[in-house]
């Protein structure tokens, strides 16, 4: 699923026509790219791509003063069953990724087998750090946020919690780890 695609479809179903540049100003006003996975640059390409698919259309051409012309862009009736999809797909569909750790975990480097905790210890740092700043900013820029945004903001900190807890579960197991990782080196049966 594109959260780009599904976020320019929904806003020009919401919104009524809109230019990019207008679709980028919103995206930045509603903060997208603090709860989705939307980076506001990637917008107008986006949107040239759904133009392709005739999911948008040009509705009208603008032109203010010295300024380039502007594409004023609407939805089209397939960008509406597109959307209707999208949503679906979006409400329904789990989105679950690996994370590459869990393999480097699993295929340690038997000569650096010492530094295991220092490196983990390291990443759990960093991630608390991130914890703590998405907590600060959130609450910096909740007065701005709909109920829903703001719950999407939430998931990310929940998310982020859950790894926190689960890079405390891997510190206390590193012991055990390292005592088996070593003992497979022995006995290579």
């Amino acid at each position: 699923m594109s959260s780009i695609r599904f976020y320019i479809l929904a806003s020009l179903a919401e919104r009524g026509p809109m230019h990019g540049h207008a679709l980028v100003a919103l995206a930045e006003q509603e903060h997208v790219h603090e709860w989705t996975d939307i980076s506001v640059g990637g917008l107008y390409g986006a949107a040239r791509r759904l133009l392709a698919e005739r999911l948008i259309e040009v509705v009208r051409t603008e032109k203010q003063g010295n300024y380039p012309e502007r594409q004023v862009f609407g939805i089209t009736d397939a960008g509406r069953v597109a959307l209707r999809v999208l949503q679906r797909d979006a409400l329904t569909e789990l989105n679950w990724r690996h994370d590459p750790v869990d393999l480097a975990i699993s295929r340690l480097d038997p000569e650096r087998l010492d530094e295991l905790e220092a490196v983990i210890r390291d990443r759990r740092d960093r991630l608390a750090a991130v914890l703590e700043h998405r907590r600060e900013h959130n609450a910096s820029i909740r007065r701005y946020l709909t109920v829903a945004e703001a719950l999407g903001t939430r998931h990310g900190i929940h998310r982020l919690e859950a790894e926190l807890a689960w890079h405390d579960e891997l510190l206390a197991a590193i012991p055990d780890i390292v005592r088996d990782e070593r003992t497979r080196q022995k006995d290579p049966s």
